[in-house]
């Protein structure tokens, strides 16, 4: 979602990009603006300290967030994604989509990340029966390894939206019980999964920062030339 905000864009005109390394949520978004070639200042938060120009930017306090050099705020990871691929997408990966791409995207920030959640914090779902997330996890795990079985990516040949969007979740999902997600009859979900945390894009999206405090030099975030 896009709204105006008051709070002062990057230096140089750069957008600026609110972030948590660990958030997968955040980890498309970063993904996307390495792939498209757009810098930014990307100012690492920690959530339970949120900085004030986080909370000016967006009031809901959630990253990621992108604020643009005119003012406006991007506040959903997928707009964020959209808007730097929009703007240049030398690897495709906005080809194709569509209402099929669109749907399975919509599986994994709805029923897959709610199966995640309370995988994850079993005390915090108390409505999930004992197991019953983790077989909603496999569910969902076999289905993509099946759409695998004859690409080396969702929609075909190439990496496109849905992969860098689905991604962040299924790696979070193989760390809960990474022993138990290695097990599964899932070779093409677990090679596709790999390859891509194995990537040097995905080596420089997830570089360590330190949290970002009000004053410091800006860190620049951009792909590698």
């Amino acid at each position: 979602m896009a709204q105006e905000s008051d709070s002062p864009p990057g230096l140089n005109g750069r957008p600026v990009l609110y972030s948590f390394r660990r958030c997968p949520y955040a980890m498309r978004a970063r993904l996307a603006l390495l792939a498209s070639g757009q810098a930014c200042t990307l100012r690492e938060v920690v959530l339970r300290d949120k900085p004030a120009a986080l909370l000016a930017a967006s009031p809901k306090g959630t990253v990621p967030v992108l604020q643009l050099a005119d003012g406006v705020v991007i506040d959903q990871s997928l707009d964020i994604m959209r808007w730097a691929l929009a703007r240049q997408d030398p690897l495709g990966w906005l080809v194709g989509d569509g209402e099929a791409m669109q749907a399975l995207i919509a599986q994994c920030d709805g029923p897959f990340k709610q199966a995640l959640d309370a995988y994850k914090y079993p005390e915090r779902h108390p409505q999930w029966a004992p197991g019953a997330a983790r077989d909603a996890i496999a569910a969902q795990a076999a289905a993509l390894d099946a759409r695998l079985q004859s690409q080396a990516f969702l929609f075909g040949p190439q990496a496109r939206l849905a992969d860098v969007a689905w991604m962040p979740f299924v790696r979070q999902a193989a760390q809960v019980d990474a022993a138990w997600f290695g097990a599964q009859p899932w070779p093409r979900l677990q090679a596709w999964l790999q390859q891509w945390v194995q990537s040097p894009l995905f080596e420089r999206a997830m570089r360590k920062l330190p949290p970002w405090q009000p004053g410091q030099p800006d860190e620049v975030f951009a792909c590698a030339s």
